[in-house]
């Protein structure tokens, strides 16, 4: 055999040695994760909804035990006026999907998709123009939402429900729901626009607890504050708005804090209840479409 062609041979059998011990690897680190997998847990679960909160065990057998629903929440970096903090949204959508999800029973929720579209950045438009306000575009956005869903499902959720805290936020949810469950062949994703009906909060403000804002100009409103309140009055700089003579907004005072958690709370339910309505519903109608 010329040595050409013992080096071409030893090679090839170096080669398939290296296969071999890799394949030989990929298959233990296989088993190693397959077994960790199956792992009991070994200590008592946290009683929380919240994905981020929890050990991946827990996530596991809180999906094992009926956790079936995951709820994907949007809100924003954005100017609120002069005294409510950036992430209002956030802190509303905190206080919300914890008593949605808590209501429902069967969900947990993802967490809140904090960056979402707030105007172009060069030049600024809309709340870019001022100072904190954090914008990304349409595209990234419902790119986000998408992967989101699309873990949420990997993982074992049956059903994913779609809530936009803000305006901007609604379409780029309604759209990636069409197109994941257009590409899943199923009703997983549900977008909820009954979550999002300002129109609604404010009617029942008006007729059941008999309080009426006048706008004052700025980008903050008592009936959302009141809400967010419930969830930290220090988002709102309670203390510094009292100590300021500045504990009002539209024409409503927020001075009296356990008047105005009270008011929060019945806000709250009343949205909550709104939503977790509209949410079974739509369960219900995607179980009978999807049925044969």
């Amino acid at each position: 055999m010329s040595r050409h062609k013992l080096l071409s041979l030893t090679t090839v059998l170096i080669v398939l040695a290296f296969v071999g011990i890799a394949g030989g690897q990929d298959a233990d680190r296989e088993a190693r994760i397959q077994s960790e997998l199956a792992m009991l847990r070994p200590i008592e679960a946290l009683d929380s909804v919240w994905i981020e909160e929890l050990t991946w065990i827990e996530v596991r057998d809180a999906i094992a035990a009926g956790k079936r629903t995951a709820i994907l929440t949007t809100g924003g970096i954005e100017q609120n006026g002069p005294y409510v903090a950036t992430g209002k949204h956030n802190y509303e959508l905190q206080g919300l999907c914890e008593r949605i999800a808590r209501t429902l029973g069967d969900a947990l929720c993802a967490p809140i998709i904090k960056l979402v579209p707030e105007g172009s950045v060069d030049p600024p438009t809309g709340h870019m123009r001022y100072p904190g306000t954090l914008s990304v575009r349409q595209e990234t956005f419902e790119m986000m939402i998408d992967d989101a869903a699309s873990s949420l499902k990997a993982h074992g959720f049956e059903h994913i429900a779609f809530l936009g805290a803000s305006g901007g936020n609604q379409s780029g949810m309604r759209n990636v729901a069409e197109q994941v469950n257009e590409r899943w062949n199923a009703s997983i994703a549900h977008f909820i626009p009954e979550f999002y009906n300002v129109d609604d909060v404010i009617a029942y403000m008006g007729e059941e607890l008999g309080i009426v804002e006048e706008s004052e100009g700025y980008h903050d409103y008592f009936w959302l504050t009141a809400m967010q309140m419930t969830v930290d009055p220090e988002t709102v700089r309670y203390h510094q708005r009292v100590k300021a003579g500045k504990a009002s907004i539209n024409g409503q005072s927020i001075a009296d804090l356990e008047a105005t958690l009270e008011i929060g709370e019945k806000l709250m339910q009343f949205r909550v209840d709104k939503t977790v309505k509209a949410l079974r519903a739509a369960i219900a109608a995607a179980g009978s479409a999807d049925r044969p």
